[in-house]
This record gives structure tokens, sequence and C-alpha cells, in this order.
């Protein structure tokens, strides 16, 4: 009587793939309605939110891209897949998630917390009311990170169903 292992090493990386998509990614869709229920219950954490943000980028986004890569290699390889097109797709969107969470939202992030910061020292005991450099990053984030979540999303699509 042979065994026969309860799923193949192609299962186990395509599992690996997917974990760190949703790992990558969660909390990114839940950010919105963070950042909606404190500015409106306490807008003197939006500070802190905004570290927790770029934090999160730093060390659960970025490595976890680094699975997604590692993973989604290894599965074009040993599927043969490297020609068509949602491969293609799926490394072009990981190439751009990374440069725009490098370049464009942990950058802004950073400089939104100082902002915020610094609304606050200037706002001392009286009502908080972000300034304009703030409420500008803010744009910049949630037009960027809209544009991202609508790629992931996209991205997530091709996937599934291999155009």
């Amino acid at each position: 009587m042979t065994l026969t292992p309860a799923a193949s090493l192609y299962d186990f990386i395509l599992a690996v793939h997917i974990m760190a998509v949703v790992i990558a990614f969660g909390f990114v869709f839940a950010l919105p309605v963070v950042y909606m229920v404190a500015g409106k219950h306490d807008p003197r954490s939006l500070p802190i939110l905004h570290r927790i943000e770029y934090t999160v980028e730093r060390l659960i986004i970025n490595p976890a891209l680094l699975v997604v890569v590692a993973a989604g290699i290894y599965l074009a390889s040993d599927g043969h897949h490297w020609s068509e097109f949602f491969v293609q797709w799926g490394l072009a969107a990981v190439v751009v998630i990374g440069a725009l969470v490098g370049s464009v939202m942990i950058p802004a992030a950073k400089r939104a917390e100082e902002a915020a910061r610094r609304d606050l020292a200037d706002a001392g005991e009286s009502d908080f009311q972000p300034g304009a450099e703030y409420q500008a990053l803010v744009r910049r984030l949630n037009l960027v990170g809209s544009g991202l979540g609508v790629l992931v999303l996209a991205t997530i699509l091709f996937m599934a169903v291999k155009p």
C-alpha cells in the first residue's frame, strides 16, 4: 500500500500564494473604515493611525508581496504558464503595487502623520481641524490607495478566471 500525499507541492505553494495576498491586502481594504471611525470619534488619533498604516506597509505588505512573487514564480514555472496573460498581469501588478507602496503610500503616510501632529500642536486644547497640507496628503493616500485596491481586485479576478 502506497501513501499518496493529500496535496502536491504545487497545491501547497498555491495556498501560500493566496495566503500572502490575503495577509498583504486584508488590512488595506479595512483601512478606510478605520479612518472614518477615527475621524468622527477621535480625530486626535489620526497621527498614530498613519504610523500604523506605514508600519503595516513596511512590515506586512512589502514582505507579503515578496512571498506573492516567490510563490508566483514557482507556480508559473512549475505549470509552464509564463507566456499566459494572467501571469504577466500578476507580475506587473505586484511590481506596480510594490513601487507605489514604497514611493507614494509610505512617504505620504509619514508626511500625513507629521502634518497631523503639527496641526494638533497648533490646535492645543481647542477643536482639532486638520490643515490643508494634511488634507492634500490624505487625498493622495485615498486616490492611490483606491487605485491599488482596484488593481488588487482586478488581479484576483484575472487569476481566478485566467482569461
